[in-house]
């Protein structure tokens, strides 16, 4: 997985770099195919945002995540993309069995 991290109105310290990567690595595990991620961490006020974009073979998902905490957004969007990701899976895994059982139902 390529992982993009920038900040606005932020530093990505090494930590909170190192963290994402992390996070960001058991999404990866339910895919086999390579995955690009672009993510963004900023601050406004007292908010701690954390969105990302992942490139997937034939979709493209998002999901942001808010928290009081940088710490704790990057958690509830490393779950978000993990269950957009388990999600996209099962559909492209269904659509293929749907395709082998009208094939197989045809034939006989």
């Amino acid at each position: 997985m390529r992982i993009e991290i920038s900040g606005h109105q932020i530093d990505v310290t090494p930590a909170l770099h190192d963290y994402v990567k992390n996070k960001l690595e058991r999404p990866d595990r339910h895919f086999d195919h390579h995955l690009e991620a672009r993510v963004i961490l900023s601050v406004n006020k007292l908010e701690h945002k954390a969105e990302a974009t992942l490139n997937t073979p034939g979709k493209t998902l998002f999901a942001d995540a808010v928290a009081e905490d940088m710490y704790a957004a990057i958690d509830l969007l490393a779950d978000k993309l993990d269950r957009l990701l388990i999600k996209q899976k099962e559909k492209m895994t269904d659509h293929h069995r749907g395709l082998d059982a009208a094939r197989s139902g045809s034939l006989g």
